[in-house]
């Protein structure tokens, strides 16, 4: 009756569970453009006897908004002058698993549907992703990821935080925990308690460890195909707030929090199988250190031909370019290594497990749309037989004439609206309405006076 991945469930297995009472509610919930998670509580019964049949609709503005539930004006997708109607929420059942964070809950993903065409809407990042993992099955190929998550736990709790307008917030740690063992312990009720609940939730965890800021963690999950490993990664940082709050302190995702400390990065790795479950990457062709096939060479001259085009889906807002900084271990130049933690693209492993690391998404990315990214990057590589540069070696932020990554989200919004190539790939009405909801996040924040400007200029200007 239930999965072998504990934590997941069959249908059958919720019918029991709900039966018995165990369960009373199913949080049915899809990603938004940020990667939150909306949606709907429903009771068991409902679930049961009218969701799984007819799904469960929602507001199409959800997919139009921003931060703070805005309609925002300009999306072709849906508007006033439409009526803002419904789209349907499908639940994928592959995805059900029990929440064990909750009280007598479980929780499914759900692919967002047109309302009148049944069909994918385009535009939701799920989608996006699980287009591309199709167009890469129909090739004969099985994307292989994982994503290294960090973030910063705080002894403030999220409503004292913003009674504090954000400012002055005291970390969990005082010092750099970069692998400590005894400041880890100190942070294990919350760390501990995310790690237990991701595996008692069919979120397989490998470790945690101290990162390189004070109160920073890094929580790593076994890595599956692109479109579970998304949502494992989507369930982790769900989880990890309600947990934090459940424990009256907080933690943020934000890839810069404050320029003083560390930024928190989203470790991209991939990999390419067959659909048989055979590693594709190695190969007998010698390349750098490594013995690989071509098509890893591809994939990677790929990913390193579009990542400029391709980098606001891995750096969306405004404060994420605040983490690429020489000698802060997040790349600024736009190069390939072995093993080396200034490259943007660090080779890892031998053999089966040699892979892919990027190193430039941020802890504030959608995975989803990172992972489509990536995937399509890559499968373009494998098309023309792009050809990666040739292997640095060496410190690449010392390094002069590389190619660098974009500085600013404007940049990076100038780079995807020039790509014919993204539109071909991804299509022009996903591309325009990304280019909004990217030009949309970078407008709120010009249009803002910050405290720094007012303690700069409000008394000296």
């Amino acid at each position: 009756m239930t999965s072998s991945v504990r934590g997941l469930l069959t249908v059958d297995a919720l019918t029991h569970l709900i039966q018995t009472e165990a369960i009373e509610t199913v949080l049915t919930v899809f990603p938004d453009l940020y990667g939150r998670l909306l949606g709907k509580r429903i009771t068991g019964d409902y679930f049961l006897k009218d969701v799984l049949n007819h799904a469960v609709h929602a507001c199409d503005y959800l997919l139009a908004c921003d931060m703070e539930m805005d309609p925002i004006p300009g999306y072709q997708f849906t508007s006033w002058a439409t009526g803002y109607g419904d789209f349907r929420l499908v639940p994928d059942l592959t995805t059900l698993r029990v929440a064990s964070w909750l009280d007598k809950t479980a929780i499914v993903l759900c692919d967002v549907v047109n309302e009148e065409e049944d069909s994918p809407v385009s535009i939701a990042p799920r989608n996006i992703l699980k287009r591309q993992v199709a167009i890469a099955q129909s090739l004969g190929y099985q994307a292989m990821g994982a994503s290294e998550l960090e973030l910063y736990l705080f002894k403030d709790s999220f409503e004292t935080a913003r009674q504090k307008n954000y400012h002055d917030l005291e970390p969990i740690g005082s010092y750099i925990e970069d692998y400590h063992i005894f400041q880890g312990t100190k942070e294990e009720f919350i760390i501990g308690a995310i790690r237990k609940h991701l595996n008692h939730s069919g979120i397989p965890v490998e470790f945690s460890k101290g990162e390189w800021g004070p109160g920073q963690q890094e929580i790593n999950l076994r890595y599956a195909d692109f479109l579970e490993m998304s949502d494992r990664h989507t369930l982790y940082k769900h989880l990890a707030k309600e947990v934090a709050w459940q424990n009256n302190v907080a933690v943020t995702f934000m890839a810069k929090w404050d320029e003083r400390y560390a930024g928190s990065s989203m470790h991209l790795h991939a990999s390419l199988w067959d659909l048989e479950g055979k590693p594709l990457f190695p190969g007998d062709e010698a390349f750098g250190p490594v013995h690989s096939s071509p098509l890893f060479r591809w994939f990677l001259g790929g990913w390193m031909a579009h990542i400029r085009e391709l980098f606001a889906f891995y750096a969306p807002y405004p404060t994420s370019y605040k983490r690429y900084v020489a000698g802060s271990f997040a790349p600024t130049g736009i190069a390939w290594s072995y093993d080396n933690r200034t490259a943007g693209f660090r080779i890892l492993g031998h053999g089966p497990a040699l892979r892919l690391e990027c190193r430039a998404p941020g802890a504030d990315a959608n995975p989803y749309l990172a992972f489509a990214a990536t995937l399509a990057a890559g499968l373009d590589g494998i098309k023309n037989q792009i050809e990666p540069p040739p292997m640095f070696e060496g410190d690449v932020y010392a390094a002069q004439g590389l190619p660098q990554v974009p500085h600013s989200l404007n940049e990076a919004i100038h780079e995807l609206e020039q790509s014919t190539w993204a539109r071909t790939v991804f299509g022009d009405d996903v591309i325009d309405h990304y280019l909004h909801f990217f030009r949309t996040e970078q407008r709120k924040f010009d249009e803002v006076v910050t405290s720094w400007e007012r303690a700069r200029y409000f008394e000296r200007a």
